[in-house]
């Protein structure tokens, strides 16, 4: 039976709320789909090792749950704030049959990125997905007011710690192995407040071509997933002014579903990267975003 794609989620006007970033989304309301309990295997991560970051909520706990489900050990990071959401993800992927690593730190220390990396390797026993979600995202109106500590922040965050995993992930990494990086229709279609942001997200898009075309001969595949508005922490804690919060997802431009996106419609685009259904896709970039243009 088919349905709506402007009623299959949640479609209101949202509870205008804040949290303090990072933002923990068993405190959120409503909570974001991330496929909790409706995301159901069909077996096609078998026996794989993945590394996510930002794995604890919104987009990033969604790919963990269908890792998990698909058969892959997962591995999440995350911020130490966010270990209450982190322990709910835990929890899922060892329902799941499979096994659960939680490595929390902050990203924007490369000694502690590339630490990352390592420590999933030796926990997993290997690593052939690294799935790079984690991102920070603080709406600022007026250049102005735009501090050289947030950008430095954000590109730490979003960028540079995208490079040091990525390094030191590849000796790790056997032919067959995917990387998923996390761009947004605002590397393509930027928001006049997130100027940051938006620059880092088009530096992603420019790193996956690149990396893509480097890392081919070694049998490994580079692609990105480009989000519209989704519902998640990143926005209720600063990602978005607090006026925005009740239409997020119909703000102007309109989105034409109508809605923000919900984490589990990413879920199938995030397991179909990491398989062998994707053997012929590398260096592209797919776009779900409800209709707004990302080009």
């Amino acid at each position: 039976m088919t349905q709506d794609p402007r009623k299959q989620y949640y479609h209101d006007d949202y509870p205008k709320q804040y949290q303090d970033p990072p933002g923990v989304q068993k405190y959120m309301n409503p909570q974001p789909d991330c496929g909790e309990s409706s995301y159901e295997g069909t077996g096609q991560l078998k026996g794989r090792k993945a590394l996510i970051t930002g794995g604890d909520s919104g987009i990033g706990r969604a790919a963990a749950i269908a890792y998990a489900r698909e058969g892959a050990d997962v591995a999440i990071n995350y911020l130490p704030d966010e270990e209450p959401d982190a322990q709910d993800v835990k929890e899922m992927i060892e329902q799941a049959g499979r096994k659960a690593v939680l490595l929390p730190g902050d990203l924007r220390s490369e000694t502690f990125s590339r630490e990352l990396v390592q420590s999933a390797v030796d926990e997993l026993g290997g690593l052939d997905i690294l799935a790079l979600v984690a991102g920070k995202q603080q709406a600022v109106k007026d250049i102005a007011d735009l501090t050289t500590e947030q950008i430095v922040s954000t590109f730490e965050t979003n960028v540079f710690s995208m490079y040091w995993m990525t390094q030191e992930a590849l000796p790790h990494m056997p032919e067959g192995g995917s990387i998923i990086t996390m761009t947004s229709i605002e590397g393509y279609n930027p928001s006049p407040m997130l100027l940051d942001y938006a620059a880092t997200k088009s530096t992603i898009i420019g790193f996956t071509k690149a990396l893509a075309k480097q890392v081919a001969s070694q049998g490994i595949r580079v692609n990105s997933v480009a989000p519209g508005p989704f519902w998640s922490p990143l926005q209720i804690s600063g990602g978005q002014p607090g006026e925005n919060i009740p239409k997020f997802g119909e703000e102007t431009p309109e989105t034409p579903l109508g809605r923000a996106g919900q984490p589990v419609e990413l879920s199938g685009v995030y397991v179909f990267l990491a398989s062998d259904q994707a053997s012929y896709v590398t260096g592209h970039v797919y776009s779900a975003t409800g209709g707004l243009n990302a080009n």
